[in-house]
């Protein structure tokens, strides 16, 4: 058998198989606490496309100035959003305060 056809033959199944594959990758949406209905809305529906197409989605909620005092209005919008999703996602890593950040994981459902 001719090396350079054997070579060539094995780069060709490679790229084949590269084809099939789905790398997950790492989607992120960014939330301000005092974030308007329709905008939220619209965050969500990105998130929804996200975890559809098969990639974690990290969320982080930024605190500014004096939202730094008040963490439970982060967790109250980190649970509305994980509630928002939860028929397609589940949480990944828990929500965790961060300094000014509140950082979360979700990934599609199997």
């Amino acid at each position: 058998m001719d090396y350079g056809k054997y070579k060539f033959e094995q780069k060709k199944k490679e790229k084949e198989a590269k084809k099939k594959q789905h790398v997950q990758e790492v989607k992120e949406m960014k939330f301000k606490l005092n974030i308007e209905k329709h905008d939220y809305e619209t965050k969500i529906k990105h998130i929804r496309e996200f975890i559809q197409d098969g990639d974690k989605v990290r969320v982080w909620i930024w605190f500014r100035g004096r939202e730094n005092v008040h963490p439970e209005l982060g967790d109250k919008l980190a649970q509305k959003i994980i509630e928002d999703v939860s028929d397609i996602a589940v949480v990944e890593k828990t929500p965790v305060k961060e300094g000014r950040n509140m950082m979360f994981t979700l990934i599609p459902k199997k």
